[in-house]
């Protein structure tokens, strides 16, 4: 027997070269013929499939992902431009709309301090006359405006008179008397002329009537004589 002939077992005959016995595995492309698998051996890996043909899919782009999501990116970013432009024109809305009601207070607080310059000037207007004619009374009787009587009569009307005057003058109400001073024709209002040796021409020298004024209003002008 030739040393490559072995033979089959359970038969007696011998084995031609290259058959395989059982329990071996066939050569893979590029290997030799395959040796028995003994009983300790590992298991012999598997063998892959035969291709049918079909070629398998390719795996998608390393980038794709990023392509997909390039839309979105600028979308978000277009959105965001929107917002930030709105934003924009709200907040000029707002400061506008905040200088336009500043100046809206303003006016009103100047108009309603107009108005109640001019209501005073109106109550005014009405009360100075009846002061003038206490001062006058009191100056008939031959009392000092600004000093006192034992007369209770004489007294209660000079007292009546200063409570009077002092009130016009917490209200702001200051009386023009121009005795001595140049002619105003803003504040004065001249009845006659009068010669005088002692005063220049255009000088006050008789105050007919005490004038009023509130604040830069004048309420009434007083009423004067002007030296020639």
């Amino acid at each position: 027997m030739r040393p490559d002939e072995r033979d089959e077992p359970g038969t007696g005959k011998p084995r031609p070269e290259g058959a395989q016995g059982p329990g071996s595995q066939p050569a893979g492309p590029g290997e030799g013929p395959a040796g028995p698998v003994g009983a300790g051996d590992p298991p012999p890996p598997p063998v892959a499939e035969a291709s049918s043909g079909e070629v398998p899919p390719a795996p998608p782009p390393a980038g794709g992902e990023s392509e997909k999501d390039a839309p979105d990116l600028d979308r978000v970013e277009h959105d965001l431009d929107a917002l930030l432009g709105e934003r924009d024109e709200y907040l000029d809305l707002a400061k506008r709309t905040k200088a336009d009601f500043e100046n809206y207070r303003k006016r009103m607080s100047g108009e309603v301090q107009a108005a109640v310059g001019r209501g005073k000037a109106e109550v005014v207007a009405q009360v100075v006359p009846v002061l003038d004619d206490l001062e006058r009374a009191i100056q008939a009787a031959g009392l000092d405006p600004d000093g006192d009587s034992e007369d209770s009569l004489a007294h209660g009307v000079l007292l009546v008179f200063r409570s009077l005057r002092e009130a016009l003058a917490r209200n702001g109400i200051e009386p023009v008397d121009p005795q001595g001073e140049r002619f105003d024709p803003h504040l004065h209002e001249a009845l006659s002329t009068a010669a005088a040796d002692s005063a220049e021409s255009g000088t006050v020298v008789e105050v007919v009537q005490k004038g009023y004024r509130l604040g830069d209003q004048l309420v009434r002008p007083a009423r004067v004589v002007v030296a020639e």
